[in-house]
């Protein structure tokens, strides 16, 4: 729906909930925090990669 405001199809306003609405969460898995835990443990991954020979 390019350039326009409602769902031709359904009339609804907008795609999901707004920005920071921490009720429309179902879970934390794609968050900033998980994310940034992910990344802390790839670094160790590569950590232990590089010690062992």
């Amino acid at each position: 729906m390019k350039n326009k405001a409602r769902c031709r199809m359904h009339g609804g306003k907008g795609s999901g909930a707004p920005k920071g609405n921490r009720n429309a969460w179902k879970h934390g898995g794609r968050s900033a925090a998980a994310a940034a835990a992910m990344a802390r443990v790839r670094a160790l991954c590569r950590m232990i990669d590089d010690l062992e020979v």
